[in-house]
């Protein structure tokens, strides 16, 4: 349907009839955008909105160079992988400079789901088993395979066992890895004695849809080492963390000093753009290569390609670990001086510029608490900032703006923030 400013917001909402029931719109008032720029985004009516909440535009909405370097490509040549063309191989090789040395193999898709499910592929090939540990409530993609490791989505497959995220586990640093590594122990058990014996421990680095956390802890490290003994790989999604999202690293799993055995990447690959990737060891690549031939018509392609150099290089440009680590620390004592002074705000978990915040009610009752984070977000919404939740209640609030975001964006959205505790409590 095309969209107009002229369409009022109920003929938006009349989508559903072409669109279907499955779908889902943010807010109780949704947002009809029409353009972005930066940190901005800007409805029909031209209001401008604070977007604290899309990591897929890292290098800004409508990056000039990201935009400019799609269209030159576009207008020469726009083919796949089965052609020789420099530009993958350039890619190829820009990205894994990133890595360490280990993780030697690009290969290319054209989202985070396919990316996952890559991983999942060439874990079955390489280990041939089938057994999957995720945690509680993870989420990795759309494709079937992936919806049964998913359990935020639905249920898990008979094949995939769930574990406790360490943001869901009490005690210090050292107590938190040690009891996340017993579990992953505890899971492999219980596959091996179903008869599908541990394949993968696939985690997302900073367990997102679980709540948030990414405190150094050797949590991954030790996790990674269980799921080693027991004959299993550890394959890192990098969706939600990378591409120096955490701020110091370019890596959320680099906090803890591991090396995986996969990594996968999506969304802000392209920053905006359909790619997705995955890094992995050579060794496994080639165990998967004698199995299988691997082919994807737009993943790698010429087009993406271009854009994905032109991402990285904006990233370079920005001095993105660097950076997001300054903003970020400016964002963590905002949080804080927040959370000292309302109630209604309990623990602040998060680097660079991820963060969750929960959400608290004043009687501790969970679906009181989450029905006090949709007030605050849809108030944010009406205030002009947009962010959103996580948690298996929904009751965290999930902030991880495009990382162009600045110290003086921070403060717009501490502000709008602390208004709308004070409201919620009223």
């Amino acid at each position: 349907m095309t969209v107009n400013s002229n369409q009022t917001q109920q003929d938006l909402l009349a989508r559903r009839k072409a669109l279907g029931p499955a779908y889902r719109l943010f807010y109780e008032e949704p947002v009809e955008l029409v353009r972005g720029e930066g940190v901005w985004l800007y409805d029909a009516s031209g209001r401008r909105y604070l977007d604290a909440y899309n990591n897929v535009p890292v290098v800004g909405h409508a990056n000039p160079a990201v935009v400019e370097a799609l269209s030159r490509q576009a207008s020469v040549l726009n083919t796949h992988t089965r052609y020789l063309h420099d530009g993958v191989v350039r890619y190829a090789e820009r990205l894994l400079a990133l890595f360490p040395d280990a993780l030697d193999t690009a290969m290319f898709t054209c989202t985070g789901s396919e990316a996952n499910d890559l991983a999942l592929r060439i874990a079955f090939e390489a280990t041939g088993r089938r057994g999957v540990i995720v945690t509680a409530n993870a989420y990795h993609g759309v494709t079937m395979a992936l919806a049964d490791v998913s359990p935020s989505l639905r249920p898990v497959g008979a094949h995939v066992r769930t574990i406790p995220a360490p943001c869901l586990l009490e005690g210090t640093p050292q107590a938190v890895a040690a009891q996340f590594a017993a579990s992953v122990d505890a899971a492999a058990d219980e596959l091996e004695a179903a008869g599908t014996p541990v394949a993968a421990l696939m985690v997302d680095t900073v367990f997102a849809s679980d709540g948030m956390y990414a405190d150094p802890s050797e949590a991954l490290t030790l996790a990674a080492e269980r799921v080693r003994a027991r004959g299993g790989l550890f394959i890192a999604d990098e969706v939600q963390g990378g591409f120096a999202r955490m701020g110091a690293n370019w890596w959320a799993f680099q906090r803890d000093g591991v090396i995986p055995d996969m990594v996968s990447m999506g969304k802000p690959m392209g920053n905006g753009h359909p790619i997705g990737g995955l890094v992995a060891q050579s060794r496994l690549v080639e165990v998967f290569g004698r199995q299988c031939r691997y082919f994807n018509t737009f993943g790698g392609n010429t087009v993406s390609s271009a854009v994905g150099l032109a991402v990285l290089d904006e990233l370079a440009r920005l001095d993105a670990p660097a950076h997001v680590e300054r903003t970020g620390q400016v964002m963590a004592q905002a949080l804080d001086d927040l959370a000292q002074r309302h109630d209604c705000l309990g623990a602040v978990r998060g680097q660079g510029l991820y963060w969750g915040v929960d959400i608290v009610a004043p009687d501790g009752d969970a679906a009181h608490a989450a029905r006090l984070t949709q007030r605050i977000v849809n108030g944010l919404r009406q205030s002009g900032v947009l962010l959103g939740t996580a948690g298996r209640n929904a009751s965290t609030l999930k902030i991880r703006p495009p990382l162009v975001f600045q110290p003086e964006h921070a403060g717009i959205l501490a502000a709008a923030l602390d208004e709308q505790c004070r409201m919620a409590m009223r």
